[in-house]
């Protein structure tokens, strides 16, 4: 039996992290300046109301909550929505909406709601995954106002932008990583908001448990774990 004592291994627990929504951490890149663009020139929208639309973990809820704490708005779930709370959620003259496509949205209460914002003078962003003609809508004058609704696209990232999103969760997790991390991550990984953060996370959690730094050997492992290459 060997005498060379066991390196203990390191529980990992969920705990929250520290999510900076604040305008000087959201990243801007080509593939939603669009986007951003729009949520600063508020109040100037040409309607009440703006959509906004991306993949999961594109950046929507940081757009969401820049916007919210410039208009002073409040945020609610599409799947909080009712008509008997529309008097109440347009007292405030600003209001997010997320995951409008979510399954669960009150059609009827969104239409009252986006009918009284427009009157009193307020404004109204919608977030979501999909374009509406997606969400499976059944009332028509709703599905038709979605349609003409001014409205931004958050893209995939594109290298720069993915690269700099990993740089940022790094650091938000107080992880010091090469640059060859960075590549190599970049070249192997889905290309997507969700999957760097996926990936960071899980790195975090083996990283923690042995009690190593994030080396390439340690990321080759996850990449080859989430995104297995298709056999040549």
């Amino acid at each position: 039996m060997s005498d060379v004592p066991q390196r203990p291994r390191q529980l990992a627990f969920d705990l929250p992290l520290d999510s900076r929504h604040g305008v000087e951490d959201f990243l801007v890149g080509p593939s939603n300046e669009a986007a951003y663009g729009l949520i600063e020139r508020w109040p100037a929208w040409p309607e009440a109301w703006l959509r906004l639309t991306g993949p999961e973990g594109a950046g929507k809820t940081h757009l969401a909550a820049i916007w919210a704490r410039a208009a002073h708005a409040w945020t609610i779930r599409a799947s909080e929505l009712d008509e008997a709370k529309v008097p109440h959620l347009v007292s405030g003259g600003a209001l997010v909406v997320e995951d409008c496509d979510a399954g669960d949205l009150d059609e009827p209460a969104l239409f009252h709601l986006m009918n009284a914002m427009k009157a009193r003078g307020g404004s109204l962003l919608l977030t979501a995954r999909r374009q509406p003609d997606l969400w499976g809508l059944r009332v028509p004058d709703l599905l038709s106002r979605l349609r003409l609704a001014p409205s931004a696209t958050i893209e995939p990232p594109d290298d720069g932008l993915l690269r700099a999103v990993l740089v940022k969760l790094f650091i938000d997790r107080q992880l010091v990583v090469d640059t060859a991390v960075i590549d190599a991550l970049a070249l192997r990984m889905e290309r997507s908001f969700a999957a760097a953060r996926q990936v960071v996370d899980r790195l975090d959690r083996l990283a923690l448990e042995r009690g190593r730094r994030v080396t390439r050997p340690l990321v080759q492992e996850v990449l080859a774990d989430l995104f297995p290459q298709e056999p040549g």
